[in-house]
């Protein structure tokens, strides 16, 4: 079937990309339900005869599973991953994003690398993994909303921090390529709207324009994101290796004759320290208001700037000091040092006390993209890595 023969040579490797077939053809878009997805993969863990758990959100439309095996008196791995994928315009595609394709030795569609190929890996690999007796226990997680601010992590966190005996290391499949990913990033997504006061464009000079406001508060963000690159704090085993801040979306005016009395545009502060992040953000809310506010206010008294948090997620540390991941380091693949993309590692580790790792199959690089691909030489790696895993955990 594949043009590599070496490829062929993992008896799993079949079965994982059937897996990732099935996966990809559920629409899990953020913005929809991922029940369905959650069904199929409760059924599957549940006919290997592991015992699984369903928590919902509290709208009842989003879940994360839990699928657990072996022992429940000593402290067991996590391979976790998150059910949603971002959005695909389908006119930029060259093919279905949602039904699975294979082209010269890659596999294309929505969620392939980021991160379905990661649970396809668990699901073929699953039945040698928990096959015959285990000297520590497996915890297999899927989540919901990872992409729009980890929203499903946190229940799965606290619930294994409860059990009698937690789990010691939990490692986060993202497309690193299989290597080891030894920190993340944080970051705080804000909203900001700025209300001015409007009225006809030919009287300009006697409204409070909140685009051109707007304008002022996203070259401040600019100016501190400079500053970072230039003046850090640095840590250069990050991808970039200081903060970043950057505006995303912005929306505003209704008409060209009109001047706009709001505008509102999202931002994000990505930190290699969340405790800074925090106080960086508080510092340029008051830079930002200390500067813009009086003269605002002084044309109305009714303008302002509202600040609105969307979503946060922490950092994630360094887990090599931890005792369970020194155990496993002589069958852990290369360090890849630390990434700038956000993971669930750091939920993991705020919320449920598990130190993290990211290791997963794919490039990030191909994430969120059209055509999303994940090549079929990393499900192999994924799927080797997984047979010393198990191996490891039997002893």
């Amino acid at each position: 079937m594949y043009a590599n023969a070496s490829l062929q040579d993992h008896p799993r490797l079949e079965a994982s990309i059937s897996h990732l077939h099935d996966l990809v053809s559920f629409d899990t878009t953020s913005a929809y339900s991922n029940l369905e997805i959650i069904a199929h993969l409760q059924r599957y863990f549940s006919g290997l005869g592991m015992g699984t758990t369903v928590l919902y959100d509290e709208s009842g439309k989003k879940a994360n599973l839990i699928a657990e095996i072996g022992p429940t008196n000593v402290p067991g791995i996590v391979l976790s991953g998150h059910t949603d994928v971002v959005p695909a315009d389908t006119q930029s595609w060259t093919s279905d994003p949602f039904h699975m394709v294979q082209r010269d030795g890659r596999l294309y569609g929505r969620g392939t690398c980021d991160m379905k190929g990661f649970a396809a890996c668990v699901m073929a690999a699953a039945p040698a993994l928990i096959e015959g007796p285990m000297a520590r226990p497996f915890y297999f997680c899927f989540s919901h909303d990872e992409e729009v601010g980890c929203l499903g992590a946190p229940a799965i966190a606290k619930y294994l921090a409860a059990l009698e005996v937690p789990p010691a290391l939990a490692i986060i499949g993202e497309p690193s390529e299989m290597k080891l990913i030894n920190g993340q990033k944080g970051k705080i997504a804000m909203r900001v709207t700025v209300r001015g006061e409007g009225g006809h464009s030919s009287f300009a000079p006697q409204h409070v324009n909140a685009v051109e406001y707007a304008s002022r508060i996203i070259a401040m963000i600019s100016e501190r994101s400079r500053r970072y690159e230039q003046e850090g704090p640095f840590d250069y085993d990050f991808s970039v290796p200081h903060a970043t801040a950057l505006t995303t979306l912005v929306q505003g005016g209704v008409a060209t004759n009109v001047t706009p009395d709001t505008c509102s545009f999202v931002f994000e502060l990505r930190s290699i320290d969340q405790q800074a992040a925090r106080v960086d953000m508080r510092d340029l809310i008051d830079e930002v208001e200390a500067a813009l506010l009086p003269e605002m206010r002084r044309q109305s008294g009714e303008a302002g700037i509202e600040w609105d948090e969307q979503f946060s997620y922490p950092v994630m540390g360094d887990a090599t000091d931890s005792e369970m991941f020194k155990k496993l380091e002589p069958i852990l693949p290369e360090l890849g040092g630390k990434v700038s993309y956000g993971s669930e590692g750091g939920v993991f580790e705020v919320e449920g006390g598990i130190p993290s790792v990211i290791l997963g199959p794919g490039s990030i690089r191909q994430a969120h993209k059209p055509d999303e691909f994940i090549e079929i030489a990393q499900l192999h790696q994924c799927l080797d890595f997984f047979d010393s895993l198990g191996n490891w955990m039997k002893h």
